[in-house]
């Protein structure tokens, strides 16, 4: 029984396929489609410091909106623009354990260059490079004794992407997307006397409903 309804469903799904490829809009050179979300920002534990230890950071959830603008059907620029709060600390350090350092806030924009294989189809992954530069800010927060100031640098990273968007209208689009950036800011404490290279690398998960114009 199972497996005719499966065999049904899947000759079900294969006829239905031409038609949902017929009705599909899909990308086309010059539009510009804006999105809003949310993503989760995942960074990993890394790096080191003057004092042993590891860097560390929370992971967060923040709105997000996104532009994407189609250079051709198989071709997109995508920027996001965002910004979350984490949790700072060094972990393991000798003597000393886990030393908090408060919490900071991170605008992360990725300009992300986009190849789109299947433009013109409902489903419609796509893959992508490109460039992050983190501006981090408003550090303050608990901390522990001892620890009168935190300054995490600015820093340049590189960015993978994938994703797929789903056409539910010929205006309307659910996305999903992924980006791993490489970002390892430098750190520094009560102003330079303890130095450090935070190796966060986040993951950036998001799902968001967009709009084509």
């Amino acid at each position: 029984m199972n497996v005719k309804m499966i065999a049904a469903a899947l000759a079900l799904a294969t006829a239905a396929a031409p038609a949902l490829a017929q009705d599909a809009r899909g990308k086309r050179a010059g539009d510009f489609v804006l999105g809003a979300g949310l993503i989760g920002v995942l960074p990993v534990s890394g790096g080191s410091t003057s004092i042993g230890g590891t860097p560390s950071a929370s992971d967060s959830v923040t709105p997000q909106l996104d532009f994407t603008y189609y250079i051709s059907p198989n071709i997109a620029l995508n920027l996001i623009a965002a910004t979350s709060r984490h949790d700072v600390e060094v972990q393991n350090v000798p003597g000393a354990g886990t030393i908090d350092l408060g919490r900071v806030w991170a605008l992360p924009p990725t300009l992300t260059l986009q190849y789109h294989p299947l433009p013109a189809s409902r489903f419609s992954p796509y893959i992508g490079v490109g460039l992050n530069y983190t501006v981090f800010y408003g550090e303050g927060g608990g901390r522990s004794a001892g620890i009168n100031s935190v300054d995490v640098e600015n820093a340049w990273g590189w960015a993978l992407n994938a994703g797929v968007d789903y056409e539910i209208t010929p205006n309307w689009l659910a996305n999903l997307d992924v980006k791993r950036i490489w970002l390892s800011p430098d750190v520094r404490v009560n102003g330079g006397a303890v130095t450090g290279q935070a190796d966060l690398d986040p993951w950036v998960i998001g799902v968001s409903v967009r709009y084509r114009f």
